[in-house]
């Protein structure tokens, strides 16, 4: 298990869920971390925890991953040792509604491709070059099982994680000979805001996603990403795929 210490990992969406989770368990390794989110207060709150209980220093950026101008300002807002950034966790992304495609909201669309494809596209344009630059670095995207097969209404949605799967797959080619990994993790159902955020804030119908079963939480998917960046030198986790125990695919769960 290769030593984080003092490494330097940005985070995209580590205000809650997933991101949130990644933060403090590359916190228990020492690091030195970049939170990114829209919510300004939530990553203030964490940075200042995560300082406050594991003696590291952290910095917040917040700014929508869909705005390209608003990602590459607020990057060269830091200080010149912070943007040599080891890992990049490009976790920022969601669903947004549940319906077939002849009654999908044009909105709902547009935020989803935005945010996933664009904004992925966007942080890993402005923070790669230096890792050429170093012939060092570490990319690992948050895909999902969505983008290994489609589900019913999951149409869009799907459609952007088969696109970070192909993404994944071709920042891998084109960064081979310059030393640095790519990976992706891609978790099946894990309990965060992703279904309230896709319902538009409906509780009732969120939890529901969950009923008879024992998702994965954000920690588990955490530990993944753990797991990717702590490997030797020499080794390069392409792709985790994890679900829970009661989800075989996309599809396929079995509700107690």
């Amino acid at each position: 298990m290769v030593n984080l210490k003092d490494k330097i990992v940005l985070i995209t969406g580590a205000s809650s869920g997933i991101g949130e989770a990644c933060a403090k368990e590359f916190a228990k390794q020492k690091v030195r971390l970049i939170l990114v989110a829209r919510r300004e207060e939530r990553i203030k709150i964490l940075s200042q925890k995560l300082e406050k209980e594991f003696s590291i220093k952290v910095k917040c950026l917040a700014f929508d991953v869909r705005n390209y101008e608003e990602v590459e300002n607020k990057f060269d807002s830091l200080e010149t040792e912070w943007k040599n950034v080891d890992f990049l966790i490009n976790n920022a992304g969601l669903a947004k509604g549940l319906d077939k495609v002849y009654s999908g909201k044009l909105s709902d669309w547009d935020e989803m491709i935005d945010t996933n494809i664009k904004g992925l596209l966007n942080v890993t344009r402005v923070i790669s070059p230096f890792m050429v630059e170093r012939q060092s670095g570490h990319i690992i995207n948050i895909g999902s099982t969505a983008g290994h097969e489609v589900y019913t209404y999951g149409n869009v949605y799907s459609a952007t994680k088969f696109a970070v799967k192909s993404l994944t797959q071709s920042f891998r080619l084109d960064m081979l000979d310059k030393g640095i990994k790519v990976s992706s993790v891609d978790p099946g159902m894990v309990y965060t805001e992703f279904s309230k955020v896709r319902f538009s804030g409906d509780d009732s119908r969120a939890e529901q996603v969950y009923k008879g079963v024992t998702p994965l939480s954000p920690e588990d998917v955490a530990e993944a990403v753990i797991f990717c960046a702590t490997r030797p030198q020499n080794v390069n986790i392409n792709e985790i795929i994890i679900t829970p125990l009661q989800q075989a695919s996309s599809t396929q769960v079995y509700r107690k």
